[in-house]
């Protein structure tokens, strides 16, 4: 049996979400769905943002796939609205989307802070966790998904039994933006299928790629030509777009200078875009910038792609 360490607890804002309800007439709502009020009378109440995701899905026969919903520390601790926008969006994509409670951290902290032993039971655990559920593991950051398809490879290859079960695991594995333009085909024409997001956002955009999406995934094609296809847009170049905000996990504790640094270097060619808000696909990368930008008392803002897509 692994031991978890208390640290990494079930990820809360997600504990208990009902993600595939089947919906039905409420005599008193229309065709509003009825889990919430059904829950509800159960004594089963929910949190907002619980309810709120009942909404999103949609009866299964209309949906291609069910994918699982791999959701990271961050967004589960800080920025709950972004997992609301994935289910939102990804449903939008003709998908429905499950999210196995049982889920706890990927162990990428501790490994890349060298950490290994304390990185195993993090990997063994989600690895058990995700072998009980089919279909695609969907994470919304480059960083837990090159973690969970390649550090597990890594962390587990003097044990070939376990390797076996990561090297299986990691072929499911997707990053969110990876998965609606490579598997999903939403930015294809031919397919019809980029008209079911219908994102809209008016005004300029820029793009920051984080170093473990664009590095450690190769995935930099995906989130442009999401960002591209987003109605009333203006995409401007970030200058020197490929340098790191200063965030990289650890290594903004252990070398805070440096890290302070890259980040004012980041902000200023912000600045040079004219653009107020700044579109990341990480959360790491989002919680550093937008900090920064605090810090400094400026206006602009920062959010992840998924807020973008879900935005009509």
């Amino acid at each position: 049996m692994v031991c978890v360490p208390p640290i990494f607890k079930p990820l809360s804002f997600l504990k208990g979400w009902v993600f595939n309800p089947i919906p039905r007439p409420c005599p008193n709502r229309g065709e509003e769905n009825c889990a919430e009020k059904d829950n509800i009378s159960r004594g089963n109440a929910q949190t907002p943002a619980v309810n709120a995701i009942v909404k999103y899905n949609f009866p299964g026969e209309l949906m291609a796939e069910t994918v699982q919903l791999f959701v990271t520390c961050l967004i589960d601790s800080f920025f709950p609205h972004i997992g609301e926008a994935m289910v939102r969006v990804l449903n939008r994509a003709g998908v429905r989307v499950d999210f196995p409670s049982a889920q706890t951290c990927c162990g990428q902290p501790a490994f890349n802070a060298g950490l290994r032993s304390e990185a195993r039971p993090l990997a063994m655990h989600t690895i058990r966790v995700f072998e009980k559920t089919t279909g695609a593991i969907i994470i919304p950051s480059g960083s837990c998904a090159a973690m969970v398809r390649y550090g597990y490879l890594e962390l587990l290859k003097d044990d070939p039994s376990w390797l076996e079960r990561a090297e299986a695991l990691a072929k499911r594995v997707y990053e969110f933006t990876e998965y609606l333009v490579d598997v999903r085909g939403v930015t294809d024409p031919s397919t019809g299928s980029g008209r079911r997001l219908g994102a809209c956002w008016p005004g300029k955009l820029t793009y920051h790629p984080s170093c473990h999406l664009l590095r450690g995934m190769g995935v930099d094609r995906q989130p442009r030509a999401l960002l591209a296809a987003v109605k009333d847009a203006e995409i401007v170049e970030l200058p020197e777009r490929e340098d790191c905000c200063g965030f990289g996990g650890v290594f903004s504790v252990e070398h805070p200078e440096l890290s302070a640094e890259f980040l004012k270097r980041k902000i200023v060619n912000f600045e040079k875009t004219e653009s107020p808000t700044l579109v990341v696909a990480d959360t790491g990368c989002l919680m550093h910038l937008q900090g920064g930008l605090r810090r400094q008392g400026k206006s602009q803002r920062v959010v992840h792609i998924a807020e973008v897509l879900a935005k009509r």
